[in-house]
């Protein structure tokens, strides 16, 4: 697929999911959410790109790429640890349970990678050794693999703030979580990054780093929540070139996100001044990318909607019943 095929979407891209006619309406970064009696929540993917914690952009047909990875995986690591999802009425929606999210986001690593101010390379440039609670050896590379799978837990930003780095103890001092949790929380995050990496490996992927976020019903139950493995929550590297372009200290090949944060970050620094326009062909090849990462990661061909309906009217119609959901 090449980005004249997705130039149509432009004119059609969801940068909002308002529909007045659902209950408690709230919009996240990414997601536009409603919760629903019966302790139900619906979130619709917009296609609105999240980072450097503001909105970048609007990439078209993102936010059903997203739902739809995000599906694949939720289905293939529901053994590992079972998540919030309930069904899916949109290719832009998932209907999941309505959970307590846990105050401290995981992210795992298996490199020495990012570009945000949490990320261990930023840090790891700046001259930090000690990180997350883990002792970094002098001398590493950019990208380079690490010795082990790390957890790398982070606070979750409230009303414009910035992630925070965070120890185990930290954690446990602050009493954001209890051991037991913590401990769930970390176990159930590297084991769905094995499986990530196993699958990933399959279809020759490298899976860099990732986060996870956790909520809990009301029973106390542990459940996976918002999303898994997409390229929005996670970092991918083809496998095929990684190692001669490491060897060559070259940036590896890849279809994360970071491509949209790449060109930003070569023009501004994204966290003191004014973010560039992004122009119309690096939105397209945005879509583009994110596209093949579907077709990358579940090994099925990415089907195009009918050109000119808007989204938001589609996703209008499939949540109607919910208009007036009452249990």
């Amino acid at each position: 697929m090449n980005t004249a095929d997705l130039a149509p979407f432009l004119d059609t891209v969801l940068r909002d999911a308002t529909i007045p006619e659902l209950p408690n309406h709230y919009r996240g970064k990414v997601r536009d959410n409603y919760d629903l009696p019966g302790k139900r929540r619906i979130l619709i993917a917009s296609d609105r790109l999240s980072a450097f914690d503001i909105i970048l952009t609007a990439i078209p047909l993102k936010g059903q790429v997203l739902t739809q990875i995000a599906r694949f995986w939720f289905d293939a690591t529901r053994d590992i640890c079972p998540n919030h999802v309930i069904e899916y009425p949109d290719p832009n929606v998932v209907v999941g349970r309505h959970l307590k999210i846990l105050p401290v986001e995981i992210v795992v690593r298996d490199y020495l990678a990012g570009t945000t101010s949490t990320s261990i390379l930023s840090m790891y440039k700046a001259g930090k050794r000690e990180m997350y609670g883990t002792r970094f050896a002098d001398g590493m590379r950019d990208n380079q693999k690490l010795p082990k799978t790390i957890v790398t837990p982070t606070s979750k930003a409230m009303d414009g703030a910035h992630d925070e780095p965070l120890t185990s103890a930290e954690i446990l001092d602050r009493k954001l979580l209890t051991q037991e949790q913590w401990q769930t929380v970390s176990e159930r995050a590297l084991a769905l990054f094995a499986r990530g990496r196993e699958i990933a490996a399959r279809h020759g992927l490298i899976l860099v780093d990732t986060k996870y976020e956790f909520g809990l019903t009301e029973d106390g139950q542990i459940l996976l929540a918002d999303e898994i493995h997409t390229p929005d929550s996670s970092r991918y590297w083809f496998q095929a070139s990684y190692e001669r372009r490491f060897a060559a200290g070259e940036r590896p090949e890849s279809f994360d996100k970071d491509f949209v944060r790449t060109w930003v970050t070569a023009r501004c620094d994204p966290y003191k001044d004014r973010i560039p326009e992004i122009p119309r062909e690096v939105i397209l090849e945005a879509a583009r990318i994110y596209i093949s990462a579907y077709e990358m990661i579940t090994g099925e061909k990415f089907v195009l909607p009918p050109v000119g309906i808007a989204p938001l009217d589609r996703i209008r119609a499939n949540l109607a019943k919910y208009a007036t959901a009452t249990d």
